[in-house]
């Protein structure tokens, strides 16, 4: 396999070996590109080549099981807490595309603490494109099964980890949304004991089955069997042995939409707009001004910047979460449907959590969206997702995959706007869309920047530097292509909130004047495609 090592071999390659049939595992993985500059990073990237024996914490391939061509992505937790960046992000997203195209089952075994804190917002929205490419695999009507290992956290539970058909977890697995010690570091106390365990996610209908590793072959060969359907059952691929082309340096087959000659995540390429990122406000002066307490809010831009505002209640099916706003609106001559994190339910700087339901509700507004052909326009000023056994046990990590694959299908136009916070998958799982504009001191993390820092230094003190090496800031966002507009907030609240409210028109305008399959089309390859350097 490329990436190993004769005197390593690491845990997950036993695990794939041992779900397939005997004798049957063909790597699909291709060598990566250049190690990032940074020399600290660069060293951690080699220690964990050189202890696990990978190049990346993500391995792809094929194997049979049950005598059915089946792909497999995995992930080693030992490679840096199996976190993904965009080089295993792409890695992913191949592996899926190719699986598609080939029309294979697809079996995903993630064990992972989520985004790599040292690749920072880019590495985040992976979350992204791997949730979309598994989206279009079901819509092909191809299985996907999931294994959940120990531990599972952060944006993989929140992407990948949380569309199966079928849900299997291993035994006292650890899977939740916000890992134990990020969590003790942020609130000062432990999560509640189990909580996020396997055998807790089974009894609150959260995963399918809990079963100990050796008996997934057999479970997976009996669920495919009745799965799929259509799918190219035989032990090779149409007019090809099984495993033809697809060893170590052998050319993949990559269908349409696929990222030929990617070369390396993006924090390895020059900025395109180097300018307008240095003589942008630096990322603490941004982080504290999105965290006052008399910061303007969704319901303040409605009041001010919007008419005919009909505000909805909950998900219509008896939940209602005060972290979220649900309303109908125009701005301009524009009628659109509005989802957004909404501050003014909330006391004091840190506006209320979103939690389960609030997502519920917020896939509410696109289907309504989608349904009448309305303009759909998403806010997102958060802290973070609501934290709590409640949460867990809700489905938190599962309704934010949900989102991220809804909007990044929905046929109906997109606007979003980065208003103030933008911390973790309760923020991205509103983010994609056609458009996104983003307030000057906007910004857009993994994780809190406290949270960040824990991660990688296993203190919060670091915060505001962490930030500032993650490309966190609206800036940082314009330059990687993750926003498209910055507004500028001088003036005072009022001058903004109008700024916000004619640049929310203007962009829904030009929305409206696109020809759908152009707009869908471009959105698709906007998300495919973020992070990646093309030769």
């Amino acid at each position: 396999m490329t990436g190993m090592t004769q005197n390593h071999r690491a845990a997950v390659l036993d695990l794939v070996e041992s779900a397939v049939d005997p004798g049957t595992w063909s790597s699909w993985d291709e060598p990566l590109g250049e190690l990032p500059a940074d020399p600290a990073y660069r060293a951690d990237l080699e220690r964990a080549r050189e202890r696990t024996g990978l190049d990346e914490s993500v391995i792809t391939g094929e194997g049979l099981i049950g005598g059915r061509r089946v792909a497999l992505v995995a992930c080693e937790f030992g490679f840096l807490a199996g976190s993904i960046g965009v080089a295993a992000g792409e890695r992913l997203v191949r592996a899926v595309e190719r699986a598609t195209c080939e029309r294979l089952p697809l079996l995903a075994t993630p064990a992972s603490g989520g985004t790599r804190m040292q690749e920072g917002t880019v590495a985040f929205l992976q979350m992204v494109k791997v949730a979309a490419a598994i989206t279009d695999h079901k819509a092909a009507g191809l299985p996907y099964l999931v294994y959940l290992r120990h531990p599972t956290t952060g944006g993989v539970l929140a992407s990948w980890g949380s569309l199966g058909h079928m849900t299997a977890a291993e035994p006292g697995a650890l899977i939740g949304f916000l890992g134990p010690r990020v969590h003790e570091a942020l609130y000062g106390e432990k999560f509640p004991e189990g909580v996020q365990t396997a055998e807790n996610l089974l009894a609150n209908g959260l995963v399918d089955a809990v079963l100990p590793p050796e008996q997934l072959h057999g479970v997976a060969s009996r669920a495919l069997s009745v799965l799929a359907r259509g799918t190219n059952g035989t032990g090779s691929a149409a007019g090809a042995p099984a495993g033809a082309g697809t060893g170590a340096g052998a050319a993949t087959k990559q269908p349409a939409g696929a990222a030929p000659g990617f070369d390396g995540p993006a924090a390895a390429r020059p900025s395109p707009v180097p300018a307008a990122v240095a003589s942008a406000p630096p990322a603490g002066e941004s982080i504290e001004r999105s965290r006052r307490a008399d910061r303007p809010s969704l319901r303040a831009l409605l009041k001010l910047a919007a008419t005919e505002v009909t505000p909805l209640n909950g998900t219509g099916a008896g939940e209602r979460d005060p972290g979220l706003m649900l309303a109908l609106a125009r701005f301009g001559s524009t009628p659109c449907v509005v989802i957004g994190h909404d501050r003014g339910s909330s006391r004091g700087p840190r506006p209320a959590p979103v939690g389960p339901a609030g997502l519920r509700e917020a896939r509410r507004g696109m289907r309504m969206a989608a349904e009448l052909g309305l303009p759909l326009v998403s806010v997102i000023d958060t802290a973070g997702a609501a934290l709590s056994k409640e949460a867990e046990e809700g489905g938190l990590a599962a309704e934010i995959a949900r989102c991220l694959a809804d909007l990044v299908t929905l046929p109906a136009p997109t606007l979003c706007l980065l208003l103030g916070q933008g911390a973790g998958g309760g923020a991205l799982a509103l983010l994609p869309a056609d458009r996104v504009l983003a307030a000057r001191h906007a910004w857009l993390s993994p994780l809190p920047p406290e949270g960040a820092s824990a991660i990688l230094y296993r203190t919060t003190e670091r915060a505001m530097e962490v930030a500032a090496r993650q490309g966190v800031r609206s800036a940082d966002l314009l330059a990687n292509r993750i926003v498209d507009r910055i507004v500028e907030e001088d003036g005072g609240p009022e001058a903004f909130l109008r700024r916000l409210g004619g640049a929310l028109g203007e962009e829904l305008s030009a929305l409206a004047a696109r020809e759908d399959a152009e707009r869908l089309a471009s959105r698709r390859t906007r998300y495919r495609d973020l992070g990646l350097r093309r030769p």
